[in-house]
């Protein structure tokens, strides 16, 4: 996975509302009080703390009327942002080396972090009536795999840029689906947009694809609200999410 997809778009001002606490063995990010309806957060590379994702959560827990959890899948790790945006606008091997983006992948792999996850979504299981998972980026392949055939755990996903997504993890989903789709993605690519939109509509699941055009990886979480184009994506895939929450967790 290549990280330079992940570094578009600046800051959101604002402060989050939640608290602190944990879901399983994991700490999370809790905002909302709903006791029968629940949304579970996916993050980015930018890992639990980043403020425009709980900034999110908070935006979901109000106009969804859930309890959501932003659970950390990064063992604690979290990206800096300021050397990641050095290592893409310099590419100076020194900022790449103490970056060292693939042993972070390598530490934050599927195999590692899925566990975690599906204990995440288990623990709401127990709890809660109706689960909804929402990822971004990297919590893409991961809210695929949550909503696949067989597994019971939730109700219904919303992806925005997915990445690490592979074919297999389309075939089995049996849940309600939205996918947010920027024009330029290089995770979502157009090999996997066009494979997602023959494939989906045939599985028997109500399916969305929102497509975004003039926006790029990220754009969901990370666009820029002082330009209008970014604002209303930013806006437009918000608003998109807690239409088919609403829908399908109430």
């Amino acid at each position: 996975m290549s990280f330079d997809c992940c570094k578009s778009g600046f800051k959101w001002d604002g402060k989050p509302i939640g608290s602190e606490g944990a879901l399983d063995k994991n700490k999370a990010y809790i905002t909302g009080s709903n006791k029968d309806v629940a949304i579970l957060i996916i993050h980015d590379v930018f890992g639990w703390t980043f403020n425009n994702l709980r900034i999110l959560a908070d935006h979901f827990a109000q106009e969804v009327d859930a309890t959501v959890y932003l659970v950390d899948s990064f063992g604690g790790e979290v990206v800096d942002e300021n050397l990641l945006e050095s290592a893409v606008k310099t590419g100076d091997a020194e900022v790449l080396k103490k970056l060292d983006m693939p042993g972070f992948m390598g530490r934050n792999s599927k195999d590692i972090r899925g566990p975690e996850v599906f204990a995440c979504a288990r623990a709401l299981k127990s709890q809660y009536k109706k689960i909804g998972a929402a990822g971004y980026c990297f919590g893409g392949w991961a809210s695929f795999q949550l909503g696949a055939k067989g597994n019971n755990l939730i109700d219904a996903i919303s992806v925005a840029h997915p990445s690490l997504l592979v074919k297999s993890e389309i075939d089995t989903l049996f849940v309600p689906t939205q996918i947010l789709a920027p024009e330029t993605d290089p995770q979502l690519t157009p090999e996997l947009k066009e494979y997602c939109n023959k494939v989906i509509p045939g599985l028997g699941i109500p399916y969305q694809y929102d497509y975004y055009p003039g926006l790029v990886h990220g754009f969901a979480v990370k666009g820029d609200p002082n330009n209008a184009e970014q604002k209303a994506g930013l806006e437009r895939a918000k608003n998109a999410t807690v239409s088919w929450f609403n829908e399908f967790l109430h």
